[in-house]
């Protein structure tokens, strides 16, 4: 016996919600066409990885010679086309990973830019910008420069100027505002960044 939510609603916003069912069918037909696109693109890495049974099971000890985590690494790694990846249940936070990322990049002297202004407060932390926590990147004389936001928007004339600092080792991109009032950068805004990053620094 089939059952239907819309069952219990008034006959006259049933009828609005098959309305709009049918407006949205199409984008929703696109949303089921890309997890099916991604599914099958995950099911060959696992094909390729040779992932099998003993690497889905818990491991003990420190886990060296863990099979399954290095195969989910390599798999992470293959899926996102990136040289390498760590996929760690110790990493407790996006902050967290964000720090781990940064201090292997960095060494004392070198200069940490980001292209979109100050970054949100718990990264400012790590920098060294707020508050006083031991080993931040202050402490080890690892230097922190940004080019403000105008206008919410990334400020490529000041941005083109700032980014001559031959010291400058990292460039970052904050996607998601934090507290910040302004809208999250869109994927095109963000490709567009990336293609100016490399365009100044190949001139420079």
């Amino acid at each position: 016996m089939s059952f239907s939510w819309k069952e219990n609603l008034p006959q006259e916003l049933s009828d609005k919600v098959t309305k709009v069912e049918k407006m949205i069918q199409p984008r929703i037909d696109e949303i089921d066409e890309q997890v099916l696109y991604n599914q099958q693109r995950v099911l060959d890495l696992f094909r390729k990885h040779h992932v099998g049974e003993e690497d889905l099971v818990p491991s003990t000890g420190y886990g060296y010679d863990d099979i399954g985590r290095d195969k989910i690494e390599d798999i992470y790694a293959d899926y996102f086309k990136t040289d390498d990846a760590l996929v760690r249940p110790q990493f407790g936070s996006g902050t967290h990973a964000i720090t781990v990322g940064l201090f292997s990049m960095l060494r004392p002297s070198d200069t940490l830019y980001y292209l979109t202004g100050t970054p949100y407060d718990t990264i400012q932390e790590v920098i060294g910008l707020a508050g006083n926590k031991p080993g931040n990147m202050k402490e080890w004389g690892i230097n922190f420069k940004t080019t403000e936001l105008k206008n919410g928007e990334v400020d490529y004339e000041n941005a083109k100027k700032d980014l001559q600092d031959k010291s400058i080792k990292v460039v970052a991109i904050q996607r998601s505002l934090g507290y910040a009032t302004r809208k999250t950068f869109t994927m095109d805004k963000i490709k567009k960044m990336l293609k100016f990053i490399i365009k100044v620094l190949r001139v420079a």
